[in-house]
C-alpha cells in the first residue's frame, strides 16, 4: 500500500462523519476560554453539522443530488456490449463460508448485476482489487459469490484497482482490447456520478445501472424525519464520502493535462 494512498485514507477518516463534527465540537471546546465567541461558534456548528449527517431530512438533502438518475429501462440494456460490476468492499473473514465473502454494498451490486445478466445475456466484467496487500481481491470474491449464488460466471476479472478511477482505467484496458466501447455499469445510485466521470474519462461509453438508493421514498415523514437514526447516519456518511470524492475528481480532471 503506497503513501498516497495512505494519505488518501487518513484523510477520508479526519474529513467524514463521525470524526469530522466532532473534530469541530472538540475545536470549539478548545477555544472557549481564549476565543469564546468562534469557540461556541464551532461547537455549535460541529452539533449542527452532526444532526445534519445523522438526521433523514438533513441527509436528503446531500443524497438526492446524487441519485437523481433513472432507473435502467430495457431499451438502453440492450444497447450495452457487456456489463461491468463494480466491488464496493468484502468481509475479510466469515466462519459461515469458510473465508472471505463481499461485504452488503458488493452484494446489492452483485444482486442486480446478476439480474441483468441473466435478462440480457451480455458478458459480465467484475472490478475491484486487494486494498490491503495479503488479502483476496474483491473481484476474485466477486466471481465466486457471483457464480455459486447467482449462477453466472463472469467474462473478466479487473483484480487490481483500489479506487474508483483505478476500477475505470483498469477496466477500460482489458474493455478494449475485447473490442468493447459500451458498458452497462452496475453501482450503487449514489456512487454512479462519479464512476461515471471515470470510465468517461477512459473513452468508454456508459448506459448507468444505479441500485440501492439510500433513500428511496421521495415523501417526507414528519417528525420522523427529524430524529437522528443509524440508517440516515449510514446514507450521511455515504454521501458526504461520495461528494468529497467528486470534488477530489473534478480538481484532479482539471489539473490533468
Amino acid at each position: 500500500m503506497n503513501l498516497l494512498f495512505l494519505l488518501k485514507k487518513f484523510l477520508s477518516v479526519i474529513l467524514l462523519p463521525p470524526l469530522l463534527p466532532l473534530l469541530w465540537i472538540a475545536a470549539g471546546l478548545l477555544l472557549l476560554r481564549q476565543r469564546p465567541r468562534l469557540g461556541r461558534a464551532l461547537a455549535w456548528s460541529g452539533l449542527l453539522l452532526a444532526l445534519l449527517l445523522t438526521t433523514p431530512a438533513g441527509v436528503k438533502l446531500l443524497v438526492r443530488p446524487l441519485e437523481n438518475l433513472p432507473t435502467l429501462q430495457e431499451q438502453d440494456l440492450a444497447a450495452g456490449q457487456a456489463i461491468v460490476i463494480l466491488g464496493g468492499g468484502q468481509r475479510r473473514y466469515l466462519a459461515e463460508y469458510g473465508g472471505a465473502a463481499p461485504n452488503h454494498i458488493t452484494l446489492e451490486r452483485l444482486r442486480y448485476g446478476a439480474r441483468l445478466a441473466h435478462y440480457s445475456g451480455l458478458p459480465v466484467m467484475l472490478s475491484g482489487g486487494a486494498v490491503i496487500d495479503g488479502y483476496d481481491s474483491e473481484a476474485k470474491i466477486m466471481a465466486e459469490s457471483l457464480h455459486r449464488d447467482f449462477g453466472v460466471a463472469p467474462q473478466w476479472i479487473e483484480a487490481s484497482s483500489r479506487d474508483t478511477q483505478e476500477n475505470a482505467r483498469f477496466s477500460a484496458n482489458i474493455l478494449e482490447a475485447a473490442g468493447i466501447r459500451r458498458i452497462v455499469l452496475v453501482t450503487h445510485a449514489a456512487h454512479m456520478r462519479r464512476a461515471v466521470n471515470e470510465f468517461a474519462a477512459q473513452g468508454i461509453a456508459v448506459i448507468p445501472a444505479p441500485t440501492a438508493a439510500l433513500f428511496a421514498d421521495s415523501d417526507p415523514d414528519w417528525p420522523s424525519d427529524l430524529i437522528p437514526s443509524p440508517s440516515a447516519a449510514y446514507a450521511g456518511w455515504y454521501a458526504t464520502h461520495e461528494w468529497l470524492g467528486l470534488a477530489a475528481q473534478a480538481l484532479r480532471l482539471r489539473l490533468s493535462p
